[in-house]
């Protein structure tokens, strides 16, 4: 089911004429509502948003990602999809709808791809609302400008996860956060955590919970660092929350540790 968009600013153009190799199938912009939404439904054909400014929610197989300006949420053929904008943010995208019977990137097969340098072909797609001849030629050639830039900037997930696990080894003091890792990999979040997770067995924020604490106890013990010393050491200014995540983590509370193992 579709949200009511009374307010919203829309436009749709839907293309009739079929190419070989990749066949848009309708072209749009939209701005949207707060808590506007789409779905659940079903596609017969693949369809790509691309947010231009705001936010909202993107549910694909029974999982829910955030998504944010310069993210690209795909939706296939024959799967069920949802989406909402954000109630105090709501998003403007950009769409394109296109069959094909040719293989389509790797990357169109991630629900979120944050793809910020696509930005531009997005709305230079926009010009084909002025044109009364050659949409569909002008459309596929701003597809392949797209795929070009995806298959250029192409990562596997092998490097995003060794990259997270490096950015946040190397950066923990700080108090670096899981979503600054995902913006520093040009990466969406959620999708960043289910990679981590499968390979990892873990999560990246309790990966990083877990390099904190443990390098915390070092402090603690082998250099005698006072605990309010050792949480801000490793990213926790605050002491009552480090002691509190120590003690959730170890079963005792840090001075009690350093009792313990000194």
């Amino acid at each position: 089911m579709k949200g009511k968009h009374d307010q919203m600013i829309k436009s749709e153009i839907v293309i009739d004429q079929h190419y070989k190799d990749f066949s848009p199938m309708q072209f749009g912009s939209e701005t949207c509502d707060p808590g506007h939404f789409f779905g659940p439904s079903v596609r017969t054909h693949w369809l790509l948003h691309y947010i231009v400014y705001g936010f909202g929610r993107f549910e694909r197989d029974g999982i829910s990602y955030s998504v944010k300006p310069g993210d690209i949420f795909v939706i296939p053929p024959y799967e069920k999809t949802y989406y909402e904008a954000d109630q105090k943010k709501p998003w403007r995208y950009i769409w394109i709808g296109f069959t094909t019977d040719q293989s389509v990137p790797e990357q169109l097969l991630k629900p979120i791809i944050h793809c910020p340098s696509a930005g531009k072909i997005f709305e230079e797609m926009l010009q084909c609302e002025k044109m009364e001849n050659g949409r569909t030629a002008f459309l596929c050639a701003k597809l392949w400008e797209f795929f070009s830039i995806l298959l250029d900037n192409a990562k596997s997930d092998t490097d995003y996860v060794q990259k997270a696990i490096n950015c946040i080894n190397a950066e923990y003091i700080n108090g670096i956060t899981i979503q600054q890792v995902a913006d520093r990999l040009n990466i969406n979040r959620s999708y960043l955590s289910d990679l981590f997770k499968k390979r990892m067995g873990i999560s990246p924020q309790k990966y990083l919970i877990q390099l904190r604490l443990e390098k915390a106890a070092e402090l603690l013990t082998v250099y005698g660092q006072s605990p309010s010393t050792a949480g801000i050491s490793v990213g926790y200014p605050d002491l009552y929350h480090f002691s509190k995540i120590f003690k959730k983590h170890f079963g005792v509370s840090p001075r009690e540790y350093q009792k313990l193992n000194i």
